[in-house]
């Protein structure tokens, strides 16, 4: 597995050199054609393949109309009003294309629709779309993963930015299984790449916080496949539960807090309620402390229609729910509450309670069992998390608190100390013991509370919730200047 994707990040870091960015894009072993030489056209489907070329012609149509539909509005309950704008300046020299003509120009021979409209022009961020143009002297490429349909590779842009290149993996399951069942290599690629478009489209109409940023796009021939697609976006770093088990609960509560602002953005997007059926932590990435969601390509807008409840059957590996048939034939909160009970399993329950300041404890256990059971939808899983965010942050959760030591300490201005450390859990640091305090009085407490503590040093360091980083140290033996910090030590014992 290291030999294939030190194989693919090589072919592609040299394309980028040779000018052309898709030709990363191709299994490896697969060679470019020869000077003159045609490549070698893809064997026909055989008898019997459900249809042959009229039933994967069916397919792309339906993918087609798909993030047509998304590009203008979600259909179901609660959709957004039909966008009438367009979606990319189709003029020769528009954003994001390297020829005239636009690239889902020509349909294909079996009567498969051609490329609908790709995300408008402007970016979610400052500055323009990103083009091909963007993409030709990047540097830097690095393989970061694949799925089922797609390949993600990390590069560095002229200026020194990173962003994240997606693009149809070649030797995928997606495309390599369509290939084996109609023999197309063109027109499995078109299916193929309508999921990454469809991904844009969503990436473009959903935009929050807590979405992954599309910066751009680009369409450019490769090999035997002519317009292949590379979205350009932001890029962040893959969620690791086993790492953010062993980070601080400050760190971990903003995951979750994240994570139902999001839902929230979801149950209440443009386009209807969007649900995502393909909901696991490797579908979202952090970005600077944020969870952001970033493969939207299984999302779904429609909610589930119905004759009565027992259609309304909501079903997970360890439990089913029984959701109501509204009276308009649409099963009642389906995706909202499909998206919560995958975020209780996933993240709630092991994130959110684990180490937290003890007096919060019971507001965070009524969140994890509310959302275990889905008593609560979205609106009342995120004002109680924001709730639980202004108590944290305002120190309100250190009122009824009694302090257990009157130990006075001694301050040292302008100083730290450099050594004497010790572990504790859970810590900013590996080596020592790094935690973030509301006040003095909590870090003495904190002090006080562990037997190895002496001494502690505060920073000039906030967290995310403007909570000062200090340092527990064992004593103080060697106190050095340091015009950043502040020192403490024990008065006596």
């Amino acid at each position: 597995m290291r030999r294939r994707r030190a194989a693919v990040a090589a072919g592609f870091c040299a394309s980028f050199l040779l000018g052309s960015v898709l030709n990363v894009l191709f299994a490896p072993g697969s060679e470019p054609p020869k000077p003159g030489q045609s490549p070698e056209p893809s064997p026909a489907p055989g008898p019997g393949r459900r249809g042959g070329r009229g039933e994967l012609a069916r397919q792309i149509r339906a993918r087609y109309e798909e993030v047509q539909r998304y590009s203008r509005g979600g259909p179901g309950p609660g959709a957004g009003r039909p966008e009438r704008r367009r979606l990319m300046d189709l003029a020769p020299g528009g954003p994001g294309l390297t020829r005239p003509r636009p690239p889902w120009a020509r349909p294909l021979p079996d009567g498969a629709p051609g490329w609908p409209p790709a995300p408008g022009p402007g970016s979610p961020g400052p500055g323009p779309r990103l083009g091909c143009a963007a993409l030709r002297n990047v540097s830097g490429a690095q393989y970061v993963g694949s799925g089922y349909t797609k390949a993600v590779y990390r590069v560095r842009l002229p200026g020194g930015a990173a962003v994240a290149l997606k693009a149809v993996d070649f030797s995928g399951h997606d495309l390599g299984s369509c290939v084996r069942e109609f023999g197309v290599r063109r027109g499995c690629y078109r299916l193929a790449a309508h999921k990454l478009l469809k991904e844009m489209v969503l990436l473009e109409r959903l935009r929050h916080p807590n979405v992954l940023q599309l910066y751009g796009y680009c369409y450019q021939d490769s090999e035997d496949i002519p317009d292949t697609l590379t979205t350009i976006t932001e890029l962040g770093a893959p969620v690791e539960m086993i790492q953010l088990l062993q980070t601080s609960w400050e760190d971990r509560f903003r995951i979750c807090l994240s994570l139902g602002r999001l839902l929230h953005h979801l149950a209440h997007s443009p386009l209807g309620s969007v649900t995502l059926l393909d909901f696991r932590p490797r579908q979202f990435v952090l970005v600077d402390g944020e969870l952001k969601v970033t493969d939207l390509d299984d999302a779904r807008v429609e909610e589930t229609p119905c004759a009565g409840s027992t259609d309304c059957i909501l079903e997970f590996p360890a439990r089913n729910f029984t959701l109501p048939c509204s009276a308009q034939g649409w099963c009642e909160g389906m995706n909202e509450k499909r998206n919560l009970y995958n975020a209780y399993r996933f993240f709630f329950t092991y994130l959110l309670p684990h180490s937290a300041p003890p007096s919060l404890r019971p507001l965070l256990d009524s969140i994890v069992n509310a959302t275990g059971e889905l008593a609560w939808g979205v609106d009342e899983t995120l004002a109680q998390l924001e709730k639980v965010l202004h108590l944290y942050r305002s120190g309100q959760y250190l009122q009824n608190y009694t302090a257990s030591s009157s130990t006075e300490y001694q301050r040292i201005p302008d100083s730290t100390i450099p050594q004497e450390d010790y572990r504790c859990w859970p810590s900013y640091h590996h080596g020592s013991c790094l935690l973030s305090v509301f006040n003095l009085a909590e870090a003495m407490d904190v002090c006080e509370s562990h037997a190895q503590c002496r001494a502690f040093v505060v920073t000039n360091q906030t967290t995310w919730t403007g909570r000062q980083l200090v340092f527990f140290k064992t004593g103080w033996s060697q106190v050095v200047p340091d015009p950043n910090k502040t020192t403490y030590v024990k008065a006596s014992g």
